[in-house]
């Protein structure tokens, strides 16, 4: 009943504003709304108790001093969890501090990590993979059959480099959402992100070589770079604003730097996005030292909210930066398809394409060309970028509630990955072989350092629309990180302020005990 229409001699004495919160909180009691789901609007509130916006932001006001809901920015009002109170938000990571000098690469521990898929239907906290609720799998698998059905000797035929010319237009005029502009024919397509990455280190760099990469920074990167006989050069990162642009510079005074691979849009796995002064500043000193950049920018499409950050291309006026993109983040990573713009480096990285495998499969190319070209890839932006946020969100919420307060984590504003900080003391190792014999999976920090470092790091996924076994697994994994906190000794810090290099010969000492449990597709 709307409390408005009862008589006036049968109306509650208190407020109508309390009124309406003894309401919800009763219902949030009565599991109507459960720990980390979002109560009804302002508007939806205000509409259906027909009251103003005044008298509900009122009762929203009470919620919240009963530790009962906690307002998230441009969001809504969210459902605390039993004893969680009103926890303030947990600090997040100061800048990292890496090793000043170049390191051979071992990626040894990320492969044996990385040894399948899983079940991608499953929500998991360590493979940096998107649920399938938030891909256009209907739209795609209808656009697939279309151009098997109309276009069987293109689909069926061998293609080569540089890709089939309607995506090469899609993707040509979407670079001006990233703010650079490009014409259809400085496109390559390639096998999704990785192999843009994997083919533009290549094509300019010689076994021996140093590049220089952000730390922490993506482990499939420090793979391509053990791969190629390369060595990296870690350069301290902030977890908001993205790599060292004063560091970088004093590294390629002093460094022979071959190239430089970074993520600039949503890094993962700090999450951070330069601004557009510190990529303009960054196109500037690798002009000044004519070094190329390898900009990953998967990512960039999953802003959550406004306009769609530039990539580092957008500055490029000399043709240095070999730009990488990708649908697998935004519509299908099962398609495997992404491209590469090389700049001056086009002719080499061609080539390269095709001794390595050819080229990409039409098939998928052309479905997603036509999905783009069609409106649909805006319309399914617009639809998934609130989830992603949301996702993110609640993800932060059920840390901050259910982990140590000495846990720190990342505020990112797009993607998918987060980025926590254990306590001094938590080894991530010992944490993640704890966490899989309980079916829990997290990505640990040292695989995202060439030197083994950031060891009381751990990532986690955020990519699977919520459910009540996400909330499960943090509450789980929270209560394992405060018992691995209490029996732990304090090891060597390990911080992105304070830098913990274990080696990777002293990773692999330390595990010798128990051997390491598949952690399902660490992407």
């Amino acid at each position: 009943m709307d409390l408005r229409d009862a008589p006036a001699t049968s109306r509650p004495a208190n407020p109508l504003y309390q009124q309406i919160a003894d309401t919800l909180e009763t219902q949030i009691r009565a599991g109507v709304y459960p720990p980390g789901t979002r109560i009804p609007s302002v508007r939806r509130l205000r509409e259906q108790q027909r009251v103003s916006t005044s008298t509900v932001l009122e009762a929203l006001r009470v919620l919240e001093d009963r530790g009962v809901v906690r307002a998230r920015a441009r969001s809504g009002h969210y459902v605390l969890g039993p004893g969680s109170g009103r926890a303030e938000p947990l600090a997040e990571p100061g800048a990292s501090t890496p090793p000043s000098t170049p390191s051979h690469v071992d990626a040894s521990l990320a492969l044996r990590l990385n040894l399948g898929i899983g079940n991608p239907q499953e929500p998991t906290l360590g493979a940096a993979v998107q649920g399938p609720e938030l891909m256009p799998v209907a739209a795609l698998n209808r656009l697939m059959s279309q151009v098997l059905r109309y276009q069987p000797s293109a689909c069926h035929s061998y293609d080569a480099p540089p890709g089939t010319p309607a995506l090469r237009r899609a993707v040509a005029r979407r670079g001006v959402d990233a703010g650079y502009s490009v014409s259809p024919d400085d496109v390559v397509v390639t096998s999704g992100a990785k192999e843009a990455v994997y083919l533009s280190i290549r094509a300019v760099t010689r076994p021996g070589d140093t590049v220089a990469i952000e730390s922490p920074g993506y482990y499939a990167l420090l793979e391509v770079l053990a791969s190629l006989g390369l060595r990296a050069l870690e350069i301290a990162t902030h977890p908001r604003h993205g790599i060292d642009l004063d560091q970088l510079a004093a590294a390629l005074g002093t460094e022979r730097v071959a190239a430089v691979a970074m993520v600039a849009n949503f890094s993962n796995p700090t999450g951070s996005c330069m601004s557009d002064d510190a990529k303009r500043r960054l196109v500037s000193l690798l002009e000044a030292h004519q070094v190329p950049l390898v900009e990953d920018d998967v990512y960039g499409d999953l802003v959550f909210e406004g306009p769609r950050p530039r990539a580092v291309k957008a500055f490029d006026r000399t043709g240095l930066v070999l730009y990488c993109g990708s649908y697998s983040k935004t519509l299908s990573p099962g398609l495997r398809v992404g491209w590469a713009i090389p700049g001056r480096f086009t002719q080499e990285l061609e080539l390269l394409k095709l001794v390595v495998n050819q080229a990409t499969a039409p098939a998928p190319q052309l479905a997603i060309a036509a999905f783009v070209e069609s409106g649909g890839f805006d319309r399914h932006l617009r639809r998934v970028r609130g989830m992603y946020r949301e996702q993110m969100e609640r993800t932060i919420d059920a840390v901050t509630r259910h982990f140590p307060e000495e846990t720190r984590l990342t505020r990112p504003d797009g993607g998918h990955v987060l980025w926590v900080q254990l306590p001094d003391g938590v080894d991530s190792m010992a944490l993640y072989e704890s966490a899989a014999a309980v079916g829990i999976r997290v990505a640990p920090g040292p695989m995202f350092s060439a030197h083994g470092g950031y060891r009381n790091f751990i990532r986690l996924n955020t990519g699977f629309p919520w459910r009540g076994t996400t909330e499960r697994q943090i509450e789980q994994l929270g209560r394992l990180v405060a018992a691995h906190a209490r029996q732990s000794e304090p090891v060597t810090p390990s911080s992105m302020s304070r830098d913990t290099s274990w080696a990777p010969s002293d990773v692999v000492r330390h595990r010798t005990a128990r051997p390491v449990p598949p952690v399902g597709s660490l992407a």
